[in-house]
């Protein structure tokens, strides 16, 4: 498999309500055709981005459905599967493969503290229902399951595991991952934090959640790191943290204050989800700041 195609900038795809808070197929297409104009290289549908836990199996799809009639053949599509029960979870990746998504993707099994024996067993069935490549996502903070290197090098027996999203805050499982797996293998920098440092030590690509808010400086963080302009990288890289600390400090869920922050830029998402809280009141007015903050960043390093 040519796996250049998933090496670049590859937004965690939001999920787009209506005013009533339902899926919406125009804020969803939207939102895919602000991205690809602004020169990403593939979308991460229905993970944490997406709210995947709070949707029912319907509503992931249908936010499969709309992204893939948006943009598949223009953008690389990583459909995320992961759900509470195997059974959902192999229907999702079976509906991906339908759709043409080019790769299925899965965090651990949640709720349950489960040994590796299940997991491994877990992200083997949704690999056996389909012929698509499929890519680990290891998000220890969120599931409570941190993929060990032994697990993780049982798993890359399988000819279809062609990476793995790696979210666990130390940069050196990056390090550690990619040598265990090789050249031929993708190894994707989770925490936007450190993307730069992730980039060097071993990551080939990125996913992260906070891309799809500021697209522009993570293209220029990724065009720094491949140019060999580390100073410039370090530098973007510390401007990207502010912007994410300031997007985690309002009343309200990041999300919630992301999608804010694309109303300023001219797409209209929706709000987020219950229990995600929206930013209300005077927090509304420290968006605009946060916006001003992306767009003096942009200015600053170009386009």
């Amino acid at each position: 498999m040519n796996l250049e195609k998933f090496k670049g900038i590859i937004p965690a795809f939001y999920a787009c309500y209506d005013d009533a808070g339902e899926v919406s197929e125009m804020r969803t297409k939207d939102l895919c055709n602000y991205l690809y104009e602004k020169g990403v290289k593939g979308l991460y549908v229905g993970g944490s981005s997406g709210e995947c836990i709070y949707q029912n199996l319907e509503e992931r799809k249908a936010t499969l459905k709309y992204v893939a009639e948006a943009v598949k053949g223009k953008l690389t599509l990583i459909a995320h599967v992961g759900a509470p029960s195997t059974r959902e979870s192999v229907a999702l990746a079976k509906y991906a493969e339908e759709l043409g998504y080019d790769a299925l993707s899965a965090i651990p099994p949640i709720y349950f503290k489960l040994p590796d024996s299940s997991v491994i067993k877990y992200w083997t069935e949704i690999m056996e229902s389909t012929k698509l490549p499929f890519i680990i996502y290891n998000i220890p903070q969120t599931t409570g399951y941190n993929l060990s290197l032994q697990a993780f090098k049982k798993l890359i027996e399988n000819k279809k595991v062609i990476g793995v999203k790696n979210s666990s805050m130390p940069v050196m499982d990056i390090e550690r991952f990619k040598a265990a797996a090789g050249e031929d293998f993708i190894v994707f920098n989770g925490p936007d934090e450190q993307y730069v440092s992730g980039r060097v030590i071993g990551a080939d690509s990125g996913i992260g959640g906070t891309y799809a808010a500021m697209p522009e400086l993570l293209l220029k963080a990724e065009e720094f790191v491949s140019s060999g302009n580390f100073e410039q990288a370090k530098n973007i890289q510390r401007d990207i943290n502010d912007i994410i600390i300031a997007l985690c400090s309002l009343n309200g869920h990041m999300y919630s204050t992301i999608k804010e922050l694309l109303k300023l830029r001219g797409v209209n998402v929706g709000s987020v989800r219950g229990p995600l809280e929206p930013v209300t009141g005077e927090d509304l007015n420290k968006v605009e700041e946060i916006k001003n903050m992306i767009d003096q960043a942009i200015l600053k390093y170009g386009r």
